[in-house]
């Protein structure tokens, strides 16, 4: 089995473009859009054309698609047209820090070599190379979080977690175990209802659909949702930080919030911390137009009396409220997550013991959680149809 998305960016060397499956619109429809240059690459990660790990698919796709434009120029002027795609792809989002690693390790390939023959070999092969060592890593990510799990768990996921969904998936048939989805919506691009549960449903996974304000209900429940109690809540994580902030999806600190209150366990899937960010306060949280608030799916759900919005795209949930964090090198307590670099990433990682769920009548305090400032609120101009209709 596999899923639509799991290869949804794809380098056509003879059309001489990155084709991206657009995730904005799937599986109501499935579109492609192409990319003829590096920026309009950038422009499609910066769109949401793709989310989660899309984006280090699409630069990598991307630096490969500004190497091979590059073929016919003198060598330091093909260094500098990768240099000039390397920062549109690498700043294109600033809170996902994987198109950034992407392309300083693909620049870094290139960068002994004296003619343009050997840069252009160099970056498409490491590009490729990239790519690969992502997937395979999310395999072993995968793995690792299987580990922390019950036999057969009911897991909470919200957002989209991409590549480390299907390491998880992967890993579990590996070990013959089930699994059984609880997913978020994911307002308001619902990734959760549109990318997460679809693609979970096409590798023959149970999923249960909540919308995000059922969460807490669904933690606090005896009954559960589905076919009992949650035992995990289990996400993606954009970026941890080494003291163990984990920064994902907005949404995802409420979610851990209720699962600290209501004694489950919450795990955060990261290929390795960003050894850049000493803290949650050293990652900036995107901030983006808070249009995408007052509509869905390009559709406007709020009233036209309402101007103010605002939409930080991500959170950060501080390392209390996190159980555990799982590396492609094994899984570890939140504030020891930089010991991820000092292990030997062939050696077998130690099994934790299984975390189970408290007793629903012992919850866990739940201390008071400062968040980073973003812009606060933004006018947005009523546009003259909805002028109109008034």
């Amino acid at each position: 089995m596999s899923a639509t998305l799991e290869h949804s960016v794809v380098l056509d060397e003879a059309a001489g473009v990155v084709r991206i499956l657009d995730r904005r619109v799937f599986p109501s429809r499935v579109e492609w859009v192409d990319a003829a240059t590096p920026d309009e690459v950038a422009t499609a990660i910066r769109d949401m054309v793709t989310q989660s790990s899309g984006p280090l698919y699409a630069a990598t796709a991307g630096m490969a698609l500004a190497a091979l434009q590059a073929r016919e120029l003198p060598v330091g002027e093909a260094r500098a047209a990768l240099g000039r795609a390397g920062r549109a792809l690498a700043t294109a989002r600033p809170t996902n820090a994987h198109p950034r690693d992407a392309v300083a390790r693909i620049l870094a390939a290139g960068r002994d070599a004296d003619d343009t023959a050997t840069l252009v070999a160099a970056t498409v092969d490491t590009a490729a190379a990239v790519d690969r060592d992502y997937r395979e890593a999310s395999l072993r990510l995968g793995r690792a979080t299987l580990s922390l799990l019950p036999e057969s768990p009911r897991i909470l996921t919200h957002c989209w977690a991409d590549a480390y969904l299907f390491g998880l998936v992967a890993a579990a048939r590996e070990a013959g175990r089930e699994i059984e989805w609880i997913a978020t919506e994911t307002r308001p691009y619902l990734q959760g209802a549109r990318l997460t549960a679809h693609s979970l449903r096409e590798l023959g996974q149970k999923v249960t659909l909540i919308t995000d304000g059922m969460a807490a209900a669904a933690l606090a429940s005896p009954r559960g949702v589905g076919t009992g109690p949650i035992d995990a809540v289990v996400t993606a994580a954009d970026r941890v930080a080494l003291d163990g902030s984990v920064v994902n999806k907005v949404g995802t600190l409420a979610h851990a919030a209720a699962a600290a209150a209501f004694g489950v366990p919450y795990f955060a899937m990261v290929e390795a911390p960003d050894p850049g960010a000493p803290t949650g306060a050293d990652i900036v949280i995107e901030d983006r137009d808070p249009r995408e608030v007052l509509e869905m799916l390009g559709q406007r759900t709020a009233s036209p009396l309402v101007t103010d919005a605002w939409y930080p795209a991500f959170d950060v949930t501080p390392p209390r409220l996190v159980t555990r964090i799982a590396t492609s090198r094994g899984t570890f307590e939140p504030a020891r997550v930089g010991d991820h670099f000092t292990v030997d990433a062939d050696a077998p990682a130690p099994t934790p013991a299984v975390v189970r769920r408290r007793a629903l009548d012992e919850p866990a305090p739940v201390a008071a959680t400062v968040q980073p400032d973003t812009i606060a609120f933004h006018p947005v101009p009523i546009t003259p149809t909805e002028e109109a209709s008034e």
